[in-house]
């Protein structure tokens, strides 16, 4: 069997209502062929949405097949021994050109009860925002469900939403259950387990060009939502060049950023788990002991479990997301 080695792939690209031009212009992404392309998945291991290999002779092949066939040689003992053949993260870019519906996910445990695979808890990176631009994630004070009710029934429901400015570089975690909705002038990458469930709550009485609403899932929804407010939205974190800087991390994923001007040694021998080099800015060069392998803005490499050292060489300098399984 030829060895493994880092693996880039070829996105996919979903139409929405809501979309824009920030992933053909701002990422160079431009093979896409949408009008309006809200999302690129440049990972994905959802059924019926997996994204292939673009480089070596795995090219054409799916990511699930790739677990199959290589196990935890690539995604790690413990994480194959939890997720099967399933990748267990998902990375999209998202450009909102337009308010998101208001929307919530299940956690873990309410997805199985309801036989919808995983819960999703998510992690925004904001790559550009208009000035004005604005999110909305969970309350802005303690409610119960029948005030969230009253709200949702009368068209007031952003009222008791906890509504952020969203700049450059902010960082949001979404965990499962939490009430989220982007608003528009934003492009961002996002990290989250590996499920497509989402219960729609309103979607600001849009339709379509057949002049059809998109379904709705009050009920659904309810019983999903985490009513809890937190001290704090926005995830705090201290930029460093040349370190790793901590963003995120919980059981599903943990992210970094890595903000280079100079080449960086990482050794991951502690790590039961694969790497996922998402570049948002530059160039990097990424050299292992099977070879090298470069990625520039909009591009995903995947480091093999078994490949516990690389090289990263910014060409000349690059911004990335670092993505892993902690344990």
């Amino acid at each position: 069997m030829n060895e493994l080695y880092p693996l880039k792939f070829r996105p996919l690209f979903q139409e929405k209502i809501w979309g824009g031009q920030k992933i053909r212009t701002r990422l160079g992404l431009d093979f896409s062929p949408l009008p309006n392309c809200g999302e690129a998945w440049v990972l994905s291991g959802v059924e019926d949405s997996q994204t292939e290999v673009s480089n070596g002779f795995l090219k054409g092949n799916e990511l699930n097949e790739l677990v199959e066939v290589f196990m935890d040689d690539l995604v790690g003992e413990k994480v194959f021994e939890k997720y099967r053949n399933r990748f267990p993260v998902l990375i999209k870019f998202i450009d909102s050109s337009e308010y998101l519906s208001i929307q919530v996910h299940p956690n873990d445990k309410l997805a199985a009860k309801r036989k919808a695979g995983s819960g999703k808890s998510e992690m925004w990176y904001i790559l550009d925002a208009d000035n004005d631009a604005e999110l909305i994630t969970g309350f802005r004070h303690e409610v119960d469900p029948k005030t969230y009710l009253d709200h949702l029934k009368n068209k007031k429901l952003k009222e008791i939403l906890n509504v952020e400015k969203a700049g450059k570089g902010d960082v949001f975690f979404i965990p499962a259950g939490r009430v989220h909705a982007l608003g528009p002038g934003i492009l961002l990458a996002e990290i989250q387990q590996t499920s497509d469930t989402t219960y729609r709550i309103y979607d600001w009485d849009r339709v379509d060009e057949k002049g059809n609403s998109r379904e709705l899932h009050t009920e659904l929804a309810l019983e999903a939502i985490d009513f809890s407010v937190p001290p704090s939205y926005k995830t705090h974190y201290s930029r460093i060049e040349n370190k790793t800087a901590h963003l995120v991390e919980n059981e599903h994923f943990t992210a970094n950023l890595l903000d280079l001007t100079q080449a960086l040694r990482k050794d991951y021998s502690h790590l039961d788990s694969f790497v996922i080099f998402l570049c948002l800015e530059g160039t990097a060069q990424v050299v292992h002991e099977n070879g090298q392998e470069s990625i520039t803005r909009g591009e995903v490499l995947l480091l093999p479990a078994m490949l516990e050292r690389a090289l990263l060489t910014p060409l000349p300098e690059c911004r990335l997301l670092e993505i892993y399984i902690a344990g």
